[in-house]
């Protein structure tokens, strides 16, 4: 690969392994478990046309209950409560009303990125598959950016100028059973979905290894991709830089490694069309020892976190 395709695809991985969309305010996590609690990370890169952030207002939508900010060192903290359109069942008990609106008032330069936190309960109003989307407004100097677009029914939120973030809420998943490969299990194999025409794509997963030899994964197929690349994200000095790994991942006997965003890795190569959340893609791993294996990744949304039973 020459050093310009390299720059090109670390471009690209740092958007997909490190924070999606960075450009829109975004939730860290964009997907909740139905009928629960849900711990909202409020992500914002940037200010109103360079000027500093002074105030980030959140609007809470019905059938969000249960809502408690966070509050914030140095940022002023206000919430407006109301009456629900109806009762929600939580915990066996009738709940009418609470916060309808979140303002955290402070000051956030345009050059630096922060993060705002509310924790929520997602009611049985929103069924597995539905997307929640809470209007955000910042508030500068002067200036204002209204996250508060919702996309129409079979709308494209990715087109969007400025889109309200949102929260998808996920189906009630069982764990899917390992793969064997000889003595090792492969688990939980996973994606993030793309946006269009990013060139390349991220796979995680576990790999255990309970067997008495090492071994070692060197490579693999995506049918959507053209090659597959083993990587790690690490620091160096006060950058984070991406190399491929040097004769492949060792998986040491008795050990666990985790394939996860911001560490080792798969490179999925020159896609040849975006990752779709939702979507189940087949490929294959191949071991040094235990050879070509196939497994099936599941394509989480943009911001999609980890499986949540191996989240640490």
């Amino acid at each position: 690969m020459t050093s310009s395709r390299f720059g090109g695809a670390l471009t690209a991985a740092a958007l997909l392994i490190s924070s999606p969309a960075f450009a829109h305010v975004t939730f860290e996590n964009g997907q909740a478990a139905p009928n629960s609690t849900y711990k909202a990370t409020l992500r914002i890169p940037h200010g109103c046309d360079g000027k500093a952030t002074l105030k980030v207002r959140v609007r809470i939508p019905e059938g969000i209950v249960a809502v408690k900010p966070m509050p914030k060192a140095g940022w002023k903290l206000e919430t407006t409560k109301g009456s629900y359109v109806k009762a929600y069942q939580v915990k066996g008990e009738a709940v009418s009303e609470g916060v309808t609106d979140i303002v955290w008032t402070g000051s956030l330069d345009d050059a630096h990125y922060d993060e705002f936190v509310f924790q929520a309960r997602f009611t049985a109003a929103y069924q597995p598959g539905a997307t929640v989307y809470f209007p955000v407004v910042q508030e500068c100097d002067g200036a204002t950016e209204e996250w508060t677009q919702v996309p129409a029914a079979g709308e494209d939120p990715h087109g969007l100028k400025s889109p309200a973030p949102g929260v998808r809420v996920a189906g009630i998943a069982t764990a899917a059973q390992p793969v064997k490969a000889g003595p090792l299990n492969l688990e939980q194999p996973w994606s993030r979905a793309t946006p269009g025409g990013a060139k390349v794509g991220g796979g995680y997963l576990r790999i255990t290894n309970t067997g008495a030899d090492s071994d070692r994964l060197i490579g693999g197929s995506f049918p959507l991709a053209s090659k597959v690349e083993v990587h790690e994200m690490r620091m160096e000095g006060d950058v984070m830089r991406m190399k491929p790994v040097e004769g492949g991942l060792e998986i040491k006997p008795g050990a666990t490694v985790e394939l996860k965003p911001g560490g080792y890795h798969l490179m999925f190569m020159d896609l040849k069309e975006p990752l779709k959340e939702g979507q189940s893609v087949k490929g294959t791993l191949v071991f040094e020892k235990a050879g070509s294996v196939e497994v099936e990744y599941a394509v989480r949304g943009m911001g999609g976190a980890a499986p949540a039973e191996h989240k640490h």
